[in-house]
């Protein structure tokens, strides 16, 4: 367990890249190399994070960094671990660094047999919701009731729960993080790494411009997601469901609060009827009685 008071001074997200003000991925990224350092290879698919990176030939990224085509973050990723493996080269970590259109949706197939494969290596999703890149089409992400430029009146199925899909290939590390808790995420990326096989963190990554919120309240939203219980922070260790704090206080419905306060903040839900509202409000209590159960020593 780290404190914030120990990480690392090094920055590896160089000054001057291309991201928005108050971009969660940003935040989530730079704590990436905070935790795994300077040995790190990055795989990049079509994301928001090929324009943060800069244009070539030019790079606001520290550390290696392949981009490759929307469908192949964990194939170009495999590829790589089993050249390191050809040439002896130790100390590596691979990381697959994907958006959530390019991982729920487009990606999910090469992410799929690249754990059936057991591969060593760490794949995160930055969850944003949407296509942020493309201009913030619907994702298989996408929340219900979320307007994206191809959902105008809400979205109206409910969100892939990916991180499940994920332990139902009985990978050894599966984890949910939130760059408004950054210790909790930076933890779960040092114990991913000493980890062998694939292994699996999905990020809450808010997006001001297609959250339609202001640039100021990106951690103050992480938070009231958390807080709400609409994103529980967890671990699924070789099976085991682990609540981390401060979702472990959550259990007891009396400590969340309204999930109506996270949805007030962010204009894509300016659509939602207080019927909408009822409904996720449910759901999210209904999700909470299954953490309960998974948290009393059951295997997923």
């Amino acid at each position: 367990m780290v404190t914030i008071k120990e990480l690392p001074q090094e920055e590896y997200l160089l000054k001057g890249h291309a991201a928005c003000a108050g971009c969660g991925p940003s935040i989530a990224l730079r704590l990436l190399f905070k935790a795994l350092g300077k040995n790190v290879i990055l795989v990049v698919p079509a994301c928001c994070t090929s324009i943060i990176q800069g244009p070539y030939p030019y790079t606001s990224i520290g550390v290696p960094l392949q981009n490759i085509l929307f469908e192949s973050t964990a194939a170009a990723a495999s590829g790589i671990v089993a050249a390191l493996q050809q040439k002896k080269l130790e100390g590596v970590t691979v990381v697959g660094w994907a958006g959530d259109g390019g991982t729920v949706d487009i990606g999910i197939q090469a992410l799929s047999g690249a754990a059936e494969r057991e591969t060593d290596f760490i794949y995160i999703c930055y969850d944003n919701e949407a296509y942020g890149n493309t201009g913030m089409q619907r994702s298989g992400a996408t929340p219900y009731g979320a307007w994206t430029t191809t959902t105008p009146t809400g979205k109206r199925e409910r969100k892939k729960n990916m991180p499940f899909i994920m332990a139902a290939h009985r990978i050894p590390y599966v984890a949910t993080a939130c760059p408004s808790y950054p210790i909790d995420f930076v933890n779960k990326l040092k114990k991913a790494k000493e980890i062998r096989g694939t292994k699996y963190i999905h990020i809450l990554a808010p997006c001001p411009t297609g959250w339609r919120y202001t640039t100021e309240k990106t951690v103050e939203l992480g938070k009231l997601a958390v807080q709400t219980g609409l994103w529980a922070l967890y671990e699924i260790e070789y099976g085991k469901f682990k609540l981390n704090s401060p979702s472990d206080r959550l259990v007891d419905k009396a400590k969340r609060k309204p999930v109506k306060e996270y949805l007030a903040l962010q204009g894509r839900f300016r659509n939602l009827t207080e019927e909408d509202i009822a409904k996720i409000q449910k759901w999210v209590d209904e999700d909470w009685e299954r953490y309960r159960k998974l948290a009393s020593n059951y295997l997923l």
